[in-house]
């Protein structure tokens, strides 16, 4: 049983890693056009959970860094803003896959090491 001590040290970087991947999964996601909801929903129905506070300071730091657009339109009567990924997005995109695919095999070999 972990005690106290080592329960909020896994959870400090707990949240430290996802916070690193958090924007490869909005990313991934953004590739078809969310509204802010469907963006949520579509990240959690795939285990990615992240709270409102987490994905609208993210998204708008994204569009900020050019590597996402949006805009608003009302569907259903009432106003949503719509996201989706940039040229320049996906190009940042596919260079984070790659990166993301040498880590995940070096962390993996290191996690399978005996």
């Amino acid at each position: 049983m972990i005690d106290q001590v080592g329960q909020e040290t896994f959870e400090r970087l707990r949240l430290e890693m996802r916070r690193g991947v958090i924007v490869l999964a909005v990313l991934a996601q953004l590739r078809r056009e969310h509204y802010g909801y469907s963006l949520r929903k579509a990240l959690g129905e795939r285990g990615v959970n992240i709270d409102e506070g987490t994905l609208y300071p993210l998204v708008r730091r994204l569009e900020q860094q050019g590597l996402l657009k949006s805009e608003w339109r009302e569907e259903d009567k009432r106003k949503k803003r719509f996201y989706l990924m940039t040229a320049s997005g996906r190009e940042v995109y596919d260079r984070l896959c790659e990166e993301w695919r040498q880590l995940n095999s070096g962390i993996r070999a290191l996690l399978e090491q005996r």
